[in-house]
């Protein structure tokens, strides 16, 4: 049985330059969970556990069934409240705003022949089976396709405004206005990898 590798089927979603681009994204679905708060405390590696224990659940119950395929590179989606924090730019927010008032919707691709239904049962599955409670907010969820500009940020997490204050000079040259929520993509394993060497896909939808 071969098996579906999704990072290398989509490679130019997983991809991108040290330097700001804009790009076409395409539509695209995912399992996802949200919550709030502080990403370095303990629920936040809970959720993570129960996005994947999900993810694992449906491809074991795909495999079964003729249509392995890998699990994809985390994701995540971060917001903040607009009305009292909306005056920060994008490289004043990770900074001037309490991590712990933030908002995160975290995803990992799925393939299109993923259904709601499995989703459904998986997240059952692993919530009784594994005592992961969070694992039954798993939901199917779909992003739209979209314009963003983006960037690779190597480094640690405090160090992405050095990288979004260019994303930002390219933004206001090229006219365009943010369309959406601040994107992050993990190429590494930031649990296993040293601060320094972690690599970052960051993106901003955008419109002009």
């Amino acid at each position: 049985m071969e098996k579906l590798d999704l990072v290398k089927q989509h490679k130019a979603y997983y991809s991108a330059t040290r330097k700001p681009e804009l790009v076409s994204i395409e539509q695209a679905d995912y399992l996802s969970i949200t919550g709030h708060g502080d990403p370095s405390a303990p629920f936040f590696a809970d959720t993570i556990q129960s996005l994947y224990s999900v993810a694992y659940s449906i491809k074991f119950m795909c495999k079964a069934r003729g249509k392995d395929f890998g699990i994809a590179k985390l994701e995540g989606l971060w917001s903040f409240d607009e009305d009292k924090y909306g005056h920060h730019s994008i490289t004043e927010a990770p900074v001037k705003i309490p991590r712990s008032v933030w908002q995160y919707r975290l995803l990992i691709r799925m393939p299109d022949f993923v259904t709601e239904g499995q989703v459904q049962i998986a997240r059952e599955n692993v919530a009784s089976r594994k005592q992961l409670t969070h694992a039954l907010a798993v939901t199917h969820y779909t992003l739209p396709a979209r314009q963003v500009v983006q960037m690779l940020h190597t480094g640690p997490f405090d160090k992405e405004p050095e990288t979004l204050q260019q994303m930002a000079d390219f933004m206001t040259t090229a006219s365009f206005q943010r369309a959406g929520l601040h994107h992050e993509i993990y190429l590494s394993d930031f649990r296993k990898t040293a601060p320094e060497k972690q690599k970052t896909i960051l993106r901003e939808p955008v419109k002009q």
